[in-house]
Formats: structure tokens, sequence, C-alpha cells
């Protein structure tokens, strides 16, 4: 799946030392069996190489799809025609089983309410609110760390456990109720079951069209319901948190100053096992890629650990310490280019347009290849390498061409939260550490539902000279 006028080799694109790891993208037309078999292996697999190229790629696999790189189409497309332009199946057919119609998968006047519903809960005051969360689990990873006496270790489950400390406790304020391990058990049972991406989604085929391969049990589903159903009940009959209030406590409370509408019981689990699933699996991603490219690139490293101790002073970063830590923003929105979480989204356009001079006709779909957009030669100088400091003028990045939380009235509602936990995790990281790779073992960029780390990011984390890791 490919544009025809790609050149007629399949060679992935030649690495070089100086640049991090990448998805080769295809630089031939693909049959449909071998598309097949690669969007199993990697979604990003079907991207064509020009896709970095140009401003716009269209083809026909039994539908007629399209790939859109211009920001303003892309305007177009999430802000200007956004209903004309609905989420296409793929995401909605794998995650409506575990989340209903929740924000993720709702579309017009449903999405519209609980979006206003839900939107005071991430307000920066709540926001702000919840970072001691972020910065104690911060500390317990570099206790975790320290005790691995230089060892390699794989950051990405490092990550992974960090963050769902992060959310859970940010969701059920660590109430026995909340039965951590049982629901962190069940989003990785989903999402192995579930997450098995077929092009027939990517193409915006009929549900009734099997999807070859998939597994869609209901162990997991039921399994993660449950736990949230439990923690709702017992927060129903004690009342609110005594101190902050969490995420739990804000949406309950929540009311759409429109209609004065509140969620039921199952509105309300079903956004809470959104925030969940997405609230750190995205987070986890960006904080392992940014510790990988911070060991790829040493003197990036250590201007990000200069900038944290000198701000820090030894203690775990905090909200107020945000504002301060401009570049280390700047490597996690690098990162967030380089591996955006969700590398790849599909719409299905619903009437008649025109894109880059292209017409559109109903039923086409319409993707959005943020992996080629973010690397787009047209859009960045040297796309392919790690320069944190291109984010420096954040005016000078052209809007639409940056879209890792999307944009316009379906930008990611917990986007000032992931930003917010990144950077605070990352700064206390840094500050007592020193990251470097392990020979052989450089992460590999697949992407199913998100863009993670094949193999894991394994480096070695030696405690910085004259800094206690565990303090």
């Amino acid at each position: 799946m490919s544009d025809p006028s790609a050149p007629a080799s399949n060679a992935p694109a030649p690495e070089h030392a100086d640049l991090p790891v990448r998805v080769p993208l295809v630089r031939e037309p693909w049959g449909i069996l071998r598309s097949l078999n690669a969007v199993r292996r990697n979604v990003l697999s079907i991207i064509p190489e020009i896709a970095t190229r140009q401003p716009m790629v269209s083809g026909r696999m039994g539908t007629r799809w399209h790939m859109v790189m211009d920001p303003d189409a892309l305007r177009r497309i999430l802000l200007e025609r956004l209903d004309a332009y609905p989420k296409s199946d793929l995401s909605k057919n794998i995650l409506r089983p575990a989340i209903g119609e929740s924000l993720f998968i709702a579309e017009g006047a449903h999405w519209r309410w609980q979006r206003r519903t839900a939107a005071p809960a991430f307000t920066h005051r709540n926001v702000t609110n919840l970072a001691p969360v972020m910065s104690a689990a911060a500390d317990r990873t570099c206790e975790r760390l320290a005790r691995a006496g230089g060892r390699a270790v794989d950051l990405y489950e490092e990550m992974v456990e960090t963050t769902f400390d992060v959310i859970s406790d940010v969701t059920f304020s660590g109430t026995g109720a909340f039965d951590r391990e049982a629901v962190h058990r069940a989003i990785d049972d989903y999402i192995s079951e579930a997450g098995k991406v077929s092009l027939f989604d990517l193409l915006g085929l009929p549900v009734w069209v099997p999807r070859p391969g998939r597994m869609m049990t209901g162990k997991a589903v039921r399994q993660m319901k449950r736990v949230a159903d439990r923690a709702i009940e017992a927060r129903e009959a004690r009342g609110p948190s005594a101190e902050v209030p969490d995420l739990l406590d804000l949406l309950m409370r929540g009311e759409d100053p429109e209609t004065q509408r509140r969620m039921n019981t199952a509105e309300l689990r079903d956004n809470l096992l959104t925030f969940i699933v997405a609230g750190h699996e995205t987070t986890a991603l960006a904080l392992s890629w940014a510790l990988y490219l911070c060991a790829f690139d040493q003197e990036v490293q250590a201007r990000a650990r200069a900038e944290a101790q000198a701000v820090l002073q030894g203690r775990a970063a905090g909200a107020e310490d945000v504002e301060h830590l401009p570049y280390i923003r700047q490597i996690v929105d690098e990162t967030l280019r380089l591996y955006p979480s969700a590398g790849l989204l599909s719409r299905t356009a619903l009437e008649a347009d025109e894109l880059c001079g292209r017409e559109v006709r109903p039923g086409d779909t319409v993707m959005i290849p943020i992996y080629a957009l973010h690397r787009n030669h047209l859009l960045w100088d040297d796309p392919d390498a790690f320069r944190p400091e291109r984010f420096a003028d954040r005016k000078a990045i052209r809007r639409y061409a940056y879209l890792p939380f999307g944009d316009g009235p379906r930008i990611c509602i917990g986007a000032s939260f992931a930003v917010q936990e990144a950077v605070i995790i990352l700064a206390t990281l840094l500050s007592r550490f020193r990251f470097t790779p392990v020979a052989g073992k450089a992460p590999e960029p697949v992407m199913i539902l998100t863009l993670r780390p094949e193999g894991g990011v394994w480096l070695q984390a030696e405690p910085v000279e004259g800094v206690d890791p565990a303090e």
C-alpha cells in the first residue's frame, strides 16, 4: 500500500550512527496480502516513504484512501469540518468493548456534553494539585533504579510501572477499594488481545468483514469493569477524598454547564477506564523514548542534567518547577515529535470535500500519519535528527505540523497532565542518574495501538557522583 509514483525499491532507509532508531518506510507499492501481514506486525509499515516528502498521498485498496501531511488540510479535518471527518471504526472497534461510548469513542452531541462535563477536572489548578503524586512516583522509581546497582534495566517497564502508579493514585487516591495489580494485568491482557490491528480497520471496511487473527475475548474487559465498579461504589459510600480531590471526585461532581447533565455510573466508569488505559501508557512511552534519546545523545543529557540539578537541588521535581525546566520540556516535545504515541490516526469522510486540491469522496478513508507528518521534509529541518532546541521557540512551530495530542476541539483532554507528569519524572531521573545505552539492545519502534519500543529500552542507570539517587 503505497503511492504508485514511489521508487521501485523496498530497501529500508539507510541507518546512520548519528540518527536515532526509526521505522523503515516502504518505497514500493505493496499488494494486499503483504500489506495485511505487515500491518499486523507494525501499523506504521504501510506508510510510504514519499509521505515524508509530500503534502498528501492517495491510493486505492478496496476503498479509496488518502494520507494527509499538509497543515492547512489537517486544520480543515480536525477543526473546520470536524463533524465531516469522524473517527473511523479502527479505534472504535478495538476499544469500544472496554470503554463504551466514552470521550474517546463518542461523536457529535454525545461527545460534546461529556467533554464539557469532564473539562473542569483537567484545569491548570486541578492538574497542579495532583503533581505531588507524580513527584512521589518519581522518587519511588529512583529508589528502584538505585537498588539495581548499575545493572542494565528495561526503562520501558520501569516507566510503565511509574506512570501506572501515578494514574491509579490520581484516579482513586490509592484507596484499598482499587485493586491496582488486577487492573494493570487486565489492561495488558486486553491490549494484547484487542490490539491486533487489521489493514481492513485502517481502510475503513465494514465491521462485518472478518479481521484475520483478531481474538476478542471479554474476560479482561469484565475484569476491568468489575474493579472500576467496586471503586466507584466504595467512593459513593464513603464520600469525597479528604484532602485534594482526585479524578474520580472531580468527575462525580462534574456537570455539563449547558444541560446540567451528569454522568451516570456506566458513563463514569467508561471514562475512568479511558483515562486509566490512555493516561499511563502514552506517558510511559514518552518517558521511555526520552530516556533512550538522552542516552543516545550524551551532550543533550548533560545539558538537561545541569538544568535539573540547578533547579531541584537534589529533591524531586514538582509542578512549580516545570516552568523553570525549559530544556527538559523541549526534550519531551522533541521526543513526541520523533516517537508520537499515536503514530497514525484514521478518519472516514462523510461528505464530498477537497484537500490539497484533490477530491475526497464520501466513504473515503482519510489517514493522518502523524509519524510521517512529524518527519516531513517540507515542514522540518533534518527531520530524523534529535534536536530538542528546535522547540526553543514554540511560535516558530507551524500549527497543525505538530500533533502529539491531536488538535482542534478533540485535542487530548489530558495533554497538560501528561506534559507536567513527563517533565517532573524526567527531570527527577536525569538529576540523579546518568543513562547509557546497552550494546546491541537498541529498541525498535513498532506501532500496534501505540508506538512502543519493541525489545524494551535497556539502559544502564549510574548514580550521579555526589547525589543520593534515592533521596
